[in-house]
């Protein structure tokens, strides 16, 4: 079963966003159930969103993002209709937010601190154990990189005066949407658009543009192979991993997701989409 959200006007019909895969997913004989995305995000509104499915198996969720703790919530109220997620709740966090992936992909990634809370001592002292120069900041699941110089980038931690008014910045734009803590990664000069890779049980299914830049398809030397091993050891069910090339011409990785939650660029077509996801494993590459 694919689980889609409901267009808040229309609840009997798909969200726009995810039209094109709902119908995908008919056309490949899988069933679709609409869920009440809005209802997920607030507390106790689980058994509300999923109250109209009425067949059970295992699912997939493609949608809109959701707070861990809303999709644990999501997936217990699920199992009340025997209704199972590939994706564990413990899977999902472990995706979705950068401490569950960050070790698994260390040497391959900027080096990372992080703190646990927005407390300014904290996010001092992460400063100080990343070391001095240029860093980027986000918490444990996104940053403000549309706010770039004012609550994303610090030019160099060791001016901790700076760093934190950077940091309250980010908190404040974040607002309750802040996750887990304050994450400071390496700064890296990457010269290339963001590429995603689709994952399913540590096999690459998909390689793609990433869906800021959905007309950039990644260079045909951009090969998932050598991140296979580092993907299978997370032992998660569906993942994307989004790559860069570094201006030494080494592609890196810049961000691990949970792949129910990551948004597929509009040149990635629909049907390849769900062939490539639930289908017969094998790499499909966008054109």
């Amino acid at each position: 079963m694919l689980m889609i959200p409901a267009d808040v006007i229309h609840p009997r019909r798909p969200d726009e966003h995810f039209a094109d895969e709902a119908r995908a997913a008919r056309a490949a004989g899988l069933d679709v159930a609409l869920v009440d995305h809005d209802a997920l995000g607030t507390d106790g509104g689980a058994e509300r969103a999923v109250r109209g499915i009425r067949t059970s198996g295992p699912a997939v969720y493609r949608g809109w993002m959701l707070r861990s703790k809303d999709y644990a919530a999501f997936a217990a109220a699920l199992a009340q209709r025997d209704v199972v997620l590939r994706t564990g709740p413990d899977q999902y966090r472990k995706a979705h937010e950068l401490p569950g992936w960050y070790a698994a992909m260390a040497g391959v990634t900027p080096s990372t601190v992080w703190t646990r809370g927005d407390d300014d001592a904290g996010f001092v002292r992460a400063c100080g154990d990343l070391g001095p120069g240029a860093a980027v900041l986000r918490d444990y699941t996104k940053s403000m990189k549309h706010y770039w110089h004012e609550a994303a980038f610090i030019p160099d931690v060791a001016d901790t005066a700076h760093a934190t008014a950077v940091a309250r910045r980010f908190r404040e734009l974040r607002g309750d949407e802040f996750t887990g803590g304050f994450v400071l990664r390496r700064f890296e000069r990457f010269v290339s658009a963001e590429a995603r890779t689709w994952w399913v049980d540590g096999a690459c299914r998909l390689v793609g543009a990433h869906p800021d830049t959905p007309d950039d398809i990644p260079p045909p030397d951009l090969d998932p192979a050598a991140l296979a091993p580092l993907v299978a050891a997370l032992r998660l069910p569906f993942v994307t991993v989004d790559l860069a090339r570094r201006d030494d011409g080494v592609w890196r990785v810049i961000e691990v997701g949970d792949g129910q939650v990551s948004d597929r660029p509009t040149t990635i077509d629909p049907d390849d989409f769900v062939a490539a996801v639930a289908g017969p494993a094998r790499v499909e590459r966008a054109q």
